[in-house]
């Protein structure tokens, strides 16, 4: 007798977050956010619901959806997925503007025949605000349902959950919009469905950080009261901080073909240090079984389908639609090499900063199995960056490249980076100093500004350019070698708590990468070669 297979939490390992959930046929979909990182929306398969892959994703950086400019964390938020009428729905907000009480942004719908494609240009829906999603009625009409931001001063900018009615025929909003649900909370992230004579309004709360969670309510009819359900939360883990998955919040259900329920929701695994938890690998994509009281209301279930007390996400959950023999989904990620032996990057695996990944930049062809970056701008550039990057899925990593570059000025560097953003980063990089030696530096990027981490090291005699690091939780120490399993200099242990969205009490939503990246301070056509770069889970953690 074959036993139950479980999926194992997160099933999207690494920045994923804000995960849309659906269902066609025997096919589960998950679309989560992208932020500043092109290309757009983030596109995952299953059959199952444990084993998961990443088809794609649903738009590009450029035309109207362009990224250039927008800030760290800022550009794409919460994409909406839906299916209707034999095309695929998504909506996507574009924040360009975070500054203070301003939020600018424009929330679009692209469609598609099929979830690769091809896209349709999108349709500009309004600036209201963000989080908008579309339900597509019983009745054959469909409804927006988003944020309503009011940036006036003196007012709550969380103002209420906004609804407008869309008409595809028109391709446009019409009629009035209205608020369907206010809260003394923050409430965000609104989906409607209909389900036994109600619509319920799934909403996130409390914020995305530790007091984050999921609640629901509900009404006969879209135009009256929604009465809210009398257990706050449905998912929450802000009561407990040693549950393993911290920040839970930020749903949408899909009903399976034998009519089971699973709630698609974001969370954060933690890495702790003096000054508590944080999370190295951002808000990553979790599963949960749900079901329905008697009284119509939706809670956590067990691995039977039962209604459950309390509010704790689990880490493993049976999946009821995966067929027998399959096996339980991995604990820890597989891992990722990649040595650019192929014409075309895969853009499954790689991202690259607000722009598109064009030949003018990166190149796959010139010297076959070296990827050839052509420097870009600085660091702190929010435009043309010559970096790209691949998401850390663990809070142990090791990561290792080779790099074969010639600086000619110490305005070339060419090196490996652990990223978070433009403020908060580690760099180790290849340049010349002074009297024209091909040196080494660390380098810490974080909002009060750019510091040297130790003296330079000299690599001039070497005969190669290995550069590596290791992430140990909450450490995070960088190495180099003059051969692929030598190490010539290793740096001092470091925090990764920049890499992490707890840093500083800054806004930000995103996760820690591996990157590589070539700067051009001269401008005068300086580029570098990399034939590999290879990332490692350890099974046990630190």
């Amino acid at each position: 007798m074959s036993h139950p297979t479980h999926l194992v939490n997160p099933v999207l390992r690494g920045f994923n977050p804000d995960p849309s959930f659906l269902r066609v046929g025997a096919d589960y979909y998950l679309a989560t956010s992208t932020f500043e990182w092109s290309p757009l929306v983030r596109l995952h398969h299953s059959r199952d619901l444990v084993h998961w892959t990443t088809l794609g994703h649903a738009a590009d950086s450029g035309g109207a959806v362009d990224l250039r400019g927008v800030p760290d964390s800022g550009g794409v938020w919460a994409p909406s997925l839906s299916h209707h009428d034999g095309l695929f729905w998504l909506v996507l907000s574009i924040i360009r503007t975070m500054d203070g009480d301003a939020k600018d942004l424009d929330n679009y719908l692209v469609t598609a025949p099929d979830i690769t494609g091809p896209w349709s240009d999108p349709v500009r829906l309004n600036s209201r605000g963000f989080d908008a999603s579309l339900f597509h009625d019983h009745d054959g009409r469909h409804w927006l349902v988003g944020v309503q931001w009011d940036p006036r001063p003196g007012r709550e900018r969380f103002a209420g959950i906004s609804l407008q009615e869309y008409d595809a025929k028109v391709g446009g909003l019409v009629g009035e919009s209205r608020i369907i649900a206010r809260d003394t909370g923050l409430i965000e992230g609104p989906n409607l469905y209909w389900h036994d004579g109600y619509y319920y309004l799934m909403l996130a709360q409390g914020g995305t950080g530790f007091n984050h969670g999921i609640s629901m309510r509900r009404c006969r009819t879209l135009d009256g009261a929604f009465e809210p359900d009398p257990q706050y939360s449905l998912l929450t883990s802000r009561d407990n901080p040693d549950w393993e998955l911290q920040k839970a919040g930020h749903g949408e259900l899909v009903r399976t073909p034998d009519g089971d329920w699973y709630l698609a929701h974001l969370a954060s695994r933690m890495s702790r240090d003096s000054q508590g938890p944080f999370a190295v690998t951002g808000r990553e994509t979790c599963l949960q079984r749900v079901a329905w009281t008697q009284d119509g209301w939706l809670r956590l279930a067990d691995d039977e389908g039962r209604p459950v007390t309390g509010t704790q996400a689990r880490t493993r959950v049976r999946s009821t639609v995966a067929p027998s023999g399959t096996p339980d989904g991995a604990a820890v990620a597989p891992g990722f090499h990649d040595d650019f032996t192929t014409p075309r990057l895969d853009r499954t695996r790689w991202s690259a900063l607000r722009r598109r990944v064009q030949p003018g930049w990166l190149d796959l062809e010139t010297r076959p199995g070296r990827l050839r970056l052509h420097g870009g701008q600085s660091s702190a550039s929010v435009f043309e960056q010559s970096l790209i990057a691949t998401r850390i899925e663990e809070p142990t990593a090791r990561v290792a490249t080779r790099i074969d570059a010639r600086p000619r000025t110490t305005g070339h560097r060419a090196g490996l980076v652990a990223w978070y953003d433009r403020h908060s980063h580690y760099s180790l990089y290849l340049t010349l100093d002074d009297a024209g030696r091909r040196v080494l530096h660390l380098e810490q990027s974080a909002p009060a500004g750019t510091s040297l981490l130790g003296e330079p090291v000299p690599v001039d005699d070497w005969p190669e350019l290995h550069l590596r690091f290791a992430l140990d939780g909450p450490s995070i120490t960088f190495s180099a070698g003059p051969q692929p399993h030598q190490d010539g200099w290793t740096g001092p242990t470091l925090s990764s708590r920049p890499l992490s969205d707890d840093y500083q009490g800054l806004l930000r939503f995103t996760g820690a990468f591996a990157a590589l990246r070539v700067d051009d301070y001269d401008g005068d056509g300086f580029s570098a070669d990399v034939d590999h770069l290879t990332i490692d889970y350890p099974e046990n953690g630190p």
